[in-house]
């Protein structure tokens, strides 16, 4: 068996996102593990690479499955293929690339304690991306993935998280659900120094695509509306 991290567009239909390895072995594959049915499937099918995805073997591995689910999944996979190869199994997130922000990781995982080999394919990465766009030190950061839902924890989560920034010369990424940016969003300019710095990188790699980098204070003065926008933020503190 072997294990293939598959990262799929961030925008849905930007084919050229994707290494030209991508479609390769999704032709090869009859097994996948993927985090939402759907989008997995309506994935593959505008690939149009003559797969019938009706042969397809797809396993969902969301944020809520356990690992006896996990083990269960592996149980149905044949270690080898028809040609007594070993099988490729497919991971794919929801967008960009599995095992980073995504329950993708929990297959990684189990695929090393069992030897299984691992492949992660070349592929767009929001995170990565808005780091590169931010002009941000790119030797020292972090990625702190959802912050608190809780208004209070999030806002003292913010202050420390731009302490930290100032203290270790840091870049600080993090991420929210697209319906409650705004809010987010209100809480960072509320707490944050004026003069530190925040990058606000939104629908990467679509034609709509918005990266700006300005001080707290310029962005008070103009405020973006980024209500159900995939959005990556990253702060600096000087």
């Amino acid at each position: 068996m072997k294990i293939y991290l598959i990262p799929i567009w961030l925008e849905e239909g930007n084919k050229e996102s994707l290494s030209q390895e991508i479609p390769m072995i999704i032709r090869q594959t009859k097994y996948f593990l993927v985090e939402n049915l759907r989008t997995a499937r309506r994935f593959i099918s505008a690939l149009k690479l003559g797969v019938v995805i009706d042969d397809l073997v797809l396993f969902q591995l969301d944020k809520k499955t356990t690992k006896a689910e996990l083990e269960n999944y592996f149980k149905q996979i044949p270690k080898k293929d028809e040609n007594n190869e070993p099988t490729k199994v497919g991971i794919m997130s929801e967008a960009g690339c599995p095992g980073v922000a995504d329950p993708g990781a929990l297959a990684v995982e189990y695929a090393h304690k069992k030897n299984i080999e691992v492949v992660p394919l070349v592929g767009a990465s929001s995170i990565l991306l808005a780091l590169m766009a931010s002009g941000f030190n790119g030797q020292n950061f972090a990625f702190h993935g959802y912050l608190s839902i809780d208004k209070a924890k999030r806002q003292n989560e913010v202050k420390s998280l731009e302490a930290e920034s100032k203290k270790l010369k840091r870049s600080q990424i993090f991420m929210e659900t697209p319906y409650r940016n705004n809010p987010l969003l209100k809480d960072i300019l509320k707490v944050l120094n004026p003069k530190t710095r925040l990058c606000i990188a939104s629908n990467i790699t679509s034609q709509s695509q918005f990266i700006k980098t300005k001080m707290v204070a310029e962005w008070k003065k103009e405020i973006p509306d980024l209500h159900k926008i995939p959005t990556i933020f990253v702060l600096y503190a000087i």
